[in-house]
């Protein structure tokens, strides 16, 4: 049986399957029934979009009718005869269209959905978990990340498998494009030691050998094939048809498959779109035509074609056998390249521009009649008591039936307003963190659902105290080396009951890790609440997974630490200075930049909330520090309003950590600027104010806690006001902050990151406003010396609120 799946002869690359018996003629007469009708119900959604439905303003809406079609088959065996409960299912983002309508022949999606394809409120144009209304597993669009998120959640099963016994999952599968390959994110996953051992993870690659723009040059497959068994992958192909596999097997066989195994892709491609006359000359010119003469003698013209096309990702029986060979259980991840054709059935099959090209009504009608659709039935299920229509319920019932998630096993009401922990007179909010999880530990109920992570970063982020009393985590036991009983600071123990997920340097890893075992409940039953740190000025370099993990409505928590030019010595390279921005406007993200050790347990434990409510709840973004602040200026904010009205007020966004009217009331309100600070520049702040103060200047200083929440709550109130929401008024934090007698103020802004992230302030009382911030690429030098250079420094703050005061119009 080796033979049927042909290979070649590479280390780690094996054709050697043990098959379970061939199905019946009858069923898979049935399947390919099926398959007729999902390949027809994927070209039709696509052409009622494009052609039927009406267009407000004539763009195309597009769909990619031909890489739908390259994977009917796969999907068919798939969801018809390899899948199970538990599974869990990436699809490529241009498969789209096959897997909704597969969706609706297994019950799951209402007809209606079947003719909104990329319309308001309809099928999105690729997979979306919280968009679309049939059971997404993974979202899927770009640059390769629903491809490994399956990776990734795997770990997340094997990890919430180790503490609490039960999952909900079962396998995970991933469909990608060829072209997805490309991305380098594909590459960091698959070499990431912690990912390993993925047993139940399989890969299905569809090898239609083109691009958006292009038929791919070369012959890479071999190359692809090399990279994946060498990290340590079981490989396996389903290449050639049965009937090219049989004209092998003749008289002059072996000079065919040689042939077709030495032509590049281009060559390929060009030659199983000509006429079977032309292409049996082309093919006889070849070296060794006389043997192959001898093969195709009996081939009519018109069938020949067929015969070269003739690929095993689209046999149905080769796709059962190859894909239960790799759901069953392996000590080794498993991928499989499917050869396929791009628009395989198609009019333009193979065609190397058929990316993006659409079928015209008469193709289409031409493809009903093809297909053995009735005319007015277009969108029709098979009926229930239909051979096909009794295997869709099987396969329903199979895979979905009693696939429920479990309520969370944690509530936001059991999560404690404040929590006992080591407070010091200096600390950085690093340091807070650090401190903070090692209490968080102690939490029933709640510590033992805690998973860190970090991109090989978590000692120098302050994760060594947690590490040490949390474990690390690991699928097995490791050995440990070393002197018996010797003491270390940092106890490196992996095992099954470890809490903390250690990866190598690569953010993007970073990143999907968060993203999947904050999916956790979701995917596997079982939540978590996933904390990691990175280097903030190394979000960018995972941010596209982070966009990817807010987009699928994951809950996770990060801290980006440390940030800023407050980092001196390391220079340019490791300051931080757009990450602000970045927090505000992320959607599903809930940032905050604290300055105070208790801030950030009040925006922790809220955190830790928001990851409990499964359907409204963002995740967090924690903005810190190593810069030491001194504890005790927070002393008198706490006498003014008391903890709890504190803790509010850090919550929603800001509170007024110096009020003139009552710290200098000698100063003239007339001359009243706010002085509004993020972060470690509070400090700086307030000796600013004390120098305005000294000179008559009523200053307030207004610590924002979380820029991006007031100006949410601003917007919110400008599209009331606009008439965009039908709602009462929405309150905001910021008349709080400053009174209706002080909202002509000028206001000065500062932020150990780029400036504008505060600017819009000034037009929500339409007051004067400067802001400083960090505008250029850092560099080494001392924090003072930094502060100096950039204009972040008291001195600068309290010239910049002179100016103000004076009325300089050249600041306008």
């Amino acid at each position: 049986m080796a033979q049927r799946l042909p290979v070649e002869d590479l280390p780690g690359i094996t054709s050697d399957i043990d098959p379970d018996p061939p199905l019946s003629a009858e069923h898979m007469a049935v399947l390919e029934e099926i398959q007729r009708r999902i390949l027809w119900l994927s070209t039709n959604i696509i052409h009622h979009a494009n052609n039927v439905r009406p267009s407000t303003d004539g763009s195309k809406v597009g769909g990619h009718q031909a890489s739908s079609a390259s994977v009917v088959s796969i999907l068919t065996a798939l969801y018809f005869h390899a899948l199970e409960r538990g599974d869990r299912v990436s699809i490529k983002p241009h498969a789209s269209p096959v897997f909704h309508a597969i969706q609706y022949l297994l019950g799951q999606l209402p007809e209606e959905y079947l003719t909104t394809l990329r319309g308001y409120k309809g099928l999105q144009a690729y997979p979306s978990r919280t968009k679309d209304p049939d059971p997404v597993d993974f979202s899927t669009g770009s640059v390769g990340l629903g491809a490994v998120a399956p990776l990734f959640a795997a770990l997340g099963h094997r990890y919430a498998q180790e503490h609490f016994g039960e999952v909900t999952s079962r396998r995970f599968v991933a469909l990608m494009g060829d072209a997805e390959l490309d991305e380098g994110n594909i590459w960091e996953a698959i070499i990431e030691e912690a990912l390993a051992p993925a047993t139940n993870v399989l890969w299905i690659v569809d090898l239609n050998r083109q691009s958006l723009d292009r038929v791919i040059p070369g012959i890479r497959a071999t190359v692809l094939k090399r990279h994946f068994a060498e990290s340590g992958w079981r490989v396996l192909e389903v290449k050639y048809g049965r009937a090219l596999r049989d004209a092998f097997a003749k008289p002059g066989g072996k000079a065919l498959r040689q042939a077709i195994d030495d032509m590049d892709n281009e060559e390929y491609q060009t030659l199983i779109r000509l006429e079977g006359a032309v292409l049996r000359e082309r093919l006889i010119e070849r070296e060794g035509g006389k043997q192959i003469a001898k093969v195709i003698k009996n081939v009519p013209d018109d069938e020949l074609p067929a015969l070269l096309a003739n690929l095993g990702g689209h046999d149905l029986q080769d796709l059962i056998d190859v894909i239960g060979e790799g759901l069953k259980p392996s000590d080794q991840p498993t991928v499989i390249f499917a050869y396929t054709i791009k628009g395989w059935n198609l009019p333009f099959y193979g065609d190397a521009l058929n990316h993006s090209a659409l079928l015209n009504a008469k193709q289409v009608e031409g493809l009903r009649e093809q297909l053995g659709i009735p005319e007015g039935e277009e969108w029709a299920r098979f009926a229930e008591d239909s051979e096909a229509g009794k295997l869709c319920q099987e396969s329903w019932e199979r895979i979905y039936s009693d696939d429920h998630c479990p309520s969370p096993a944690v509530t936001a009401d059991m999560i404690p307003e404040h929590i006992d922990h080591n407070r010091t007179q200096t600390t950085s909010t690093q340091e807070a963190l650090g401190r903070l999880l090692t209490r968080l530990a102690d939490l029933e109920g709640v510590g033992e659902r805690i998973v860190t992570t970090a991109p090989d970063v978590s000692v120098s982020t302050n994760l060594g105290g947690w590490i040490n009393k949390a474990g690390v985590f690991s699928a097995e036991e490791a050995q440990i080396y070393g002197e018996d009983g010797a003491m270390t600071l940092l106890r490196w123990e992996p095992k099954p009951s470890g809490q903390h997920i250690e990866l190598g340097i690569s953010e993007m890893n970073f990143f999907m890790l968060l993203d999947m075992l904050g999916l956790s409940h979701e995917l596997s039953g079982q939540l978590l609440f996933p904390i990691g740190t990175v280097y903030d000025p190394f979000i960018c370099r995972g941010l596209d997974a982070l966009i990817y993990g807010v987009y699928s409505n994951s809950k996770f928590i990060f801290a980006g630490t440390p940030s800023g030019i407050s980092l001196s010595p390391e220079g340019g390279a490791h300051q931080s200075t757009i990450t602000p921005s970045i927090g505000i406007e992320l959607p599903g993200l809930r940032s905050y930049e604290p300055c105070f050790a208790q801030e950030l347990e009040w925006m922790l434990l809220e955190a830790l909330r928001e990851c409990c409510d499964r359907e409204d709840g963002l995740s967090t973004y924690l903005r810190l520090s190593t810069k030491p602040i001194d504890q005790r200026l927070l002393g008198p904010v706490i006498e003014r309003f008391g903890l709890d009205e504190l803790r509010r007020q850090t919550l929603s966004g800001g509170y007024r950590m110096l009020d003139s009217r009552l710290d200098a009331p000698e100063t003239d309100p007339r001359d009243t600027v706010q002085i509004i600070a993020t972060g470690v520049m509070i400090p700086e702040a307030l000796d600013a104010a004390r120098m305005l103060h000294e000179e008559g200047v009523a200053a307030n200083v207004l610590n924002l806690t979380s820029p991006q929440r007031l100006y949410q709550q601003w917007r919110a109130h400008q599209r009331w006001a606009l008439g965009s929401v039908n709602a009462t008024k929405p309150t905001t934090h910021l008349d709080t902050l400053i009174p209706q007698d002080e909202r002509r103020a000028p206001l000065v802004t500062v932020q150990d990151g780029a400036s504008h992230s505060l600017a819009w302030l000034g037009s929500v009382y339409g007051a004067q406003v400067v802001s400083l911030g960090v505008d250029d690429f850092g560099q080494s030098g001392s924090r003072d010396e930094l502060y100096n250079h950039y204009e972040i420094d008291a001195e600068h703050i309290a010239s910049a609120a002179f100016a103000t005061l004076d009325g300089r119009e050249d600041l306008s």
